[in-house]
């Protein structure tokens, strides 16, 4: 539970130009870990007051950091214009957040409100489109939102979402009605993994680690013979009126025949490849291959990722993609859902045993293996 000493949320933290979106935790998370997710997507963060709760060591040039005295909170500054405060507790000076009952935290994010065109009316798994009916947020705000449903599913928290105007504006005014709205981000929706390892498994290797998993895993490589290109294409023009000299045409195609017949009869060089495991009514789960240049942030410091690093993408494909964009899916849905995702936590742990690396959820956070 919240420690009884978190003052009360205030009524008012914004100016006119401004947006206050509210995010609340439960009591089992610790307040490094706001900082890490934060930092896993702002390059730019840094605590401008530190909070009671984080030890000295535990701060980047912490004898700099002002700390909290009192009842005062903490200050994280995301970005140049976003800051988020807190912890306060879940519950404000006068006014009802209206978030569900089991948080023990909450945070006041304020940031420049950048809103544009209405969103398409199919809706969105996050909700964001319901929310911000009147206009979607845009730049900064908008990547500001993300992370914040990011964090709250992660988290098992919930948010305010400030889609009207200020909830008290100077000189005494009431926000407007509705200015609030609730979103709990449903945290079996994101359900895809991704290893990041400087070590490549070839397709046996992957095949059989597995199949040791879901005997029904196979390599997923099959491809199509191809013939050439049609006969007579470079006698032909590209276009109608095409002005491009018919001599230098035959040039030009026999130089590329010439390309690609060095290409299909050269050496192989394998830079990618897959595997799935058929689930017949829940769909399937993929495992996709390659080299990848941009990482987590997190990811990007560490020696061996210095150059980039191998990625297995281990994610689900529903049958039905449109049912599974819902922001309340049916029933069924959710049940192949939550099969299919203790498969690719599975599958994602049996990667990491054989290749190392670090595991990165959908959103991009850092999942300890343990945890799978």
């Amino acid at each position: 539970m919240a420690a009884p000493q978190l003052p009360l949320l205030p009524r008012t933290a914004a100016q006119a130009h401004q947006a206050r979106h509210v995010l609340t935790v439960p009591g089992d998370v610790e307040l490094d870990e706001i900082e890490v997710l934060a930092l896993s997507r702002f390059s730019a963060t840094r605590w401008d007051v530190v909070p009671a709760g984080i030890l000295p060591g535990n701060v980047a040039g912490a004898p700099q950091v002002r700390r909290a005295q009192g009842k005062e909170v903490g200050v994280l500054r995301v970005s140049r214009h976003a800051v988020m405060n807190g912890p306060y507790l879940p519950a404000g000076e006068g006014f009802d957040l209206g978030v569900p009952p089991g948080a023990a935290m909450a945070f006041d994010i304020v940031c420049h409100r950048e809103r544009g065109e209405v969103p398409f009316p199919a809706g969105d798994r996050d909700g964001i489109g319901r929310a911000f009916a009147a206009g979607m947020p845009e730049r900064e705000e908008r990547r500001l939102v993300e992370w914040l449903v990011a964090v709250a599913r992660r988290l098992g928290g919930s948010l305010r979402l400030d889609v009207g105007g200020m909830w008290d504006a100077p000189g005494g005014s009431t926000a407007q009605p509705g200015a609030g709205v609730v979103l709990t981000p449903d945290a079996g929706a994101a359900i895809d993994m991704t290893v990041y390892s400087d070590v490549w498994l070839d397709p046996q290797a992957a095949h059989t680690i597995l199949q040791k998993v879901h005997p029904r895993a196979r390599l997923h490589m099959e491809g199509k013979e191809w013939g050439g290109p049609p006969q007579g294409i470079a006698d032909k023009p590209l276009y109608p009126g095409d002005p491009l000299d018919p001599e230098l045409r035959k040039k030009l195609h026999a130089a590329a025949d010439d390309y690609d017949i060095k290409a299909l009869t050269g050496p192989r060089i394998l830079d990618g490849y897959g595997l799935i495991v058929d689930l017949d009514v829940d769909g399937i789960v993929a495992v996709e291959i390659s080299g990848e240049e941009k990482l987590p942030r997190l990811l990007r410091g560490l020696p061996w990722a210095e150059q980039g690093a191998v990625r297995y993408w281990v994610h689900w494909e529903p049958h039905d993609l449109v049912e599974s964009q819902r922001e309340f899916p049916s029933m069924e849905l959710r049940v192949a859902r939550k099969r299919a995702a203790e498969l690719v936590a599975r599958l994602a742990g049996a990667v990491h045993a054989a290749a190392g690396g670090e595991i990165a959820d959908e959103d991009g956070f850092l999942v300890d293996p343990s945890e799978l």
